[in-house]
């Protein structure tokens, strides 16, 4: 059954950010399949608070989860309706076929319950050997996204910390992993990272292009670049502030994102949050 998706466009302004913001000083150096995770990796994690591991899904895994990103944007999973569309896609959209509609959208939301090939990316089997392995506990699996820079119009993610965003008390171990499923370049919009300020604990977010660190702590900073091949992923630790540029380039950047948390983390109060990342992040989302 085909039904038309539910038509709900970003909310944050159009603007456009400095391009130093983004302008990395390194590349990451991934390491190479999920079975190549050893305690050298798990160190490096510890001490960056992130790292990328390309191969961690074969090429079969990732036609599929893009065969199933088709599907959802196409209405054939009867019932969902997470779909935002970019809001520079607002005038374009009705000239487009429902086929193009994907290169207008910006992400997909709380999936994995509609469509099995993505869910089958977040159950993974190693890479929740690995999870466990940083966690210390059996992962939970607690938010689901799918992250599509569209060609030409994708925004900015601005810089932040995604605990920002999440009701857990500090000191939950909070795990992401962004899974790349076409080519994640510097020029298409991939990761920025800076690397070990993890440690550093939260910084205070507010409401401007999206809820973000101010412009003026991050202007001088050095980021790492962490591009990714289809079927690479980046493990981040929850405080890692990370942020990506606008896609101005005509090629896709399409990837799906989970977040885990361990097994015995217990839910904390908005009010809580809102007292260490900043009073304007009311029901924010990533």
């Amino acid at each position: 059954m085909t039904s038309e998706p539910v038509l709900l466009f970003d909310s944050a302004p159009p603007e456009e950010h400095a391009p130093e913001l983004y302008r990395p000083i390194g590349i990451a150096e991934p390491i190479h399949t999920l079975d190549a995770f050893d305690e050298a990796a798990h160190e490096r994690y510890n001490r960056d608070g992130y790292l990328a591991i390309e191969d961690a899904f074969t090429p079969q895994e990732v036609r599929d989860a893009l065969a199933g990103m088709d599907d959802l944007v196409m209405g054939r999973r009867e019932g969902f309706t997470g779909i935002m569309f970019e809001s520079k896609a607002r005038e374009l959209l009705p000239t487009l076929t429902l086929e193009n509609r994907l290169d207008a959208v910006r992400k997909f939301m709380c999936f994995v319950a509609y469509e099995p090939r993505l869910n089958a990316m977040a159950e993974h089997p190693g890479l929740k050997r690995v999870l466990e392995r940083i966690l210390g506990e059996a992962p939970v699996m607690f938010q689901d996204m799918a992250l599509v820079k569209p060609p030409k119009i994708g925004r900015e993610k601005p810089w932040h910390q995604d605990q920002a965003y999440f009701d857990y008390p500090l000191g939950t171990r909070v795990v992401g992993v962004w899974i790349a499923l076409d080519e994640a370049t510097v020029e298409n919009g991939c990761m920025r990272v800076l690397p070990g300020q993890h440690l550093a604990g939260p910084r205070l977010h507010f409401q401007r292009r999206d809820w973000q660190i101010c412009d003026k702590e991050m202007k001088g900073t050095q980021p790492v670049a962490v591009p990714l091949r289809p079927g690479g992923l980046m493990l981040f630790d929850g405080l890692l502030p990370h942020g990506t540029p606008n896609n101005f380039s005509p090629l896709r950047r399409r990837a799906v994102q989970f977040h885990y948390r361990n097994e015995s983390a217990q839910k904390t109060t908005a009010a809580e949050r809102l007292s260490i990342f900043g009073s304007e992040g009311k029901d924010v989302s990533c």
